[in-house]
């Protein structure tokens, strides 16, 4: 399994439309992905605009390629693009050894 997490910088003010838009983005959208296993979404305490999504994928290609190279990711960034302070920072982790 593979980590996707993305580094969000929103607009201040626009939380509550934020955190409407990345659920109906996640859900309707990017749950169709090809590769995708889940996700957990968790805001800003010091920095209320600041987001860390985290998606979970089989492998790295179903979003480096099969996700970003669809309509879905298009659809996506419409959504919660419009929301963005700046570029989300992406990278990718795979798992080295969790708890039990």
């Amino acid at each position: 399994m593979i980590l996707e997490l993305a580094d969000i910088r929103i607009q201040p003010g626009q939380n509550a439309a934020f955190d409407e838009a990345i659920a109906r983005g996640l859900r309707d959208v990017i749950s169709q992905a090809k590769g995708f296993q889940g996700f957990k979404v968790n805001r800003g305490i010091e920095n209320p605009d600041r987001y860390v999504l985290q998606i979970f994928w089989a492998t790295l290609e179903n979003h480096t390629v099969d996700f970003r190279q669809s309509d879905l990711f298009t659809q996506w960034r419409g959504i919660v693009g419009p929301f963005f302070a700046a570029p989300p920072v992406v990278e990718h982790f795979e798992l080295v050894s969790k708890s039990e």
